[in-house]
């Protein structure tokens, strides 16, 4: 089941928030000693995830179907526990031996919000109060690294816990109706997201997958030091103003690879349409603290990620709801042109940086 998203906090009797975590979806089925770990899309996650396997025998109900979150915590001497989704996405790799090595460097937990079955009992008819109360009591004794998520009735305190969360890497909040029977697919359930605007360099831009029109805007952000960093894309556009777009951003291809800031992967000056052939790949930029474009990932595999160098000289304004890290989380919403901005006043200070909080604080309700 799946979360409309919504700009306020709904309310209404019965209404329940949870706090959005930012992880993988997981879905886990358990008979026995058999256990599969399903994603969102119903592929299998349970080779990349051993020690939730593990934990999902030793801990939820022996028959029993649950959904819930596989999230990665780091923890590191002198901060403050906090999700870190980059370090989930690196347990998903198709070597067995990199599995295993990281499943004990970065060992994932799993968060349980909902019960969808138990023994021989279908639950998906079952009004979500009823689903709740189920999961609490079948859920009673798991200890970390299992956890069933916080959760309260009461919109203020999931007002609260929206604007404290994000500091341990929370994505937002998570409201459900009480009567609402559990629906694959259907929008029943809110989402409230953190919704930000910044100020940011068009540094280069990637062609459409369809043809020479303009796919996505790379984005940059300088730090103290004067360094333009690629921070993210933005890619909301009609296919129309895709189009328009590569006349008007052609004047700044004019000399921009020679003097450019991230002088590698992009492609060859002069270059009208010409994407990576097939099975080439760009290399990862070795030796440098500077966040560049291009990097082949376990995400994009052989993706065409070449793109067309622009001189830093335009400004835009757009959307973003969290960073990871040092760049936007998700692709940056198009909001408008800033002709009135200096490139270099486009720095990481204007953007919000919430309040660290220890996620641990979150998982056992005492935050």
């Amino acid at each position: 089941m799946l979360a409309k998203s919504v700009a306020k906090i709904p309310t209404a009797d019965g209404m329940s928030y949870e706090p959005k975590w930012d992880g993988f979806r997981c879905i886990v089925f358990r008979d026995g000693d058999e256990v599969e770990l399903a994603s969102r899309g119903g592929k299998t996650l349970t080779r990349y995830f051993p020690e939730v396997v593990e934990q999902a025998r030793a801990q939820l109900p022996e028959r029993s179907v649950t959904d819930g979150e596989i999230v990665v915590i780091r923890r590191e001497e002198g901060q403050q526990p906090k999700l870190d989704f980059e370090l989930l996405g690196q347990r998903i790799h198709p070597a067995a031996s990199r599995v295993n090595m990281l499943a004990e460097k970065t060992p994932a937990s799993f968060i349980a919000f909902d019960l969808l079955a138990l023994n021989d009992e279908n639950l998906m008819e079952t009004p979500f109060k009823e689903r709740r109360a189920k999961l609490e009591e079948a859920m009673r004794h798991v200890r970390p690294p299992v956890h069933v998520t916080p959760v309260s009735t009461d919109p203020e305190v999931g007002k609260h816990w929206f604007e404290l969360f994000e500091g341990a890497g929370l994505d937002g909040i998570i409201a459900k109706p009480a009567d609402i029977a559990y629906e694959p697919g259907k929008r029943l359930m809110f989402k409230i997201k953190h919704s930000r605007t910044a100020d940011a360099v068009v540094a280069g831009f990637r062609w459409h997958k369809s043809g020479p029109i303009i796919g996505s805007l790379l984005l940059g952000l300088f730090d103290d030091e004067g360094n333009l960093h690629h921070v993210g894309v933005s890619a909301s556009f009609p296919m129309e103003r895709r189009k328009e777009l590569v006349e008007e951003l052609a004047p700044y291809r004019e000399n921009a690879a020679e003097t450019h800031p991230w002088q590698w992967g992009h492609a060859p000056v002069g270059a009208a349409f010409d994407p990576l052939k097939p099975g080439e790949e760009v290399p990862d930029p070795v030796g440098t603290a500077q966040r560049l474009p291009g990097g082949v990932s376990r995400w994009t595999g052989k993706k065409d990620l070449s793109w067309v160098p622009l001189r830093p000289e335009l400004v835009i304004e757009v959307g973003y709801d969290a960073m990871e890290g040092d760049r936007f989380r998700h692709t940056a919403q198009f909001k408008r042109w800033r002709p009135d901005r200096e490139p270099r006043s486009c720095t990481y200070d204007q953007l919000e940086r919430p309040s660290r909080i220890d996620v641990d604080s979150v998982l056992d309700g005492t935050a």
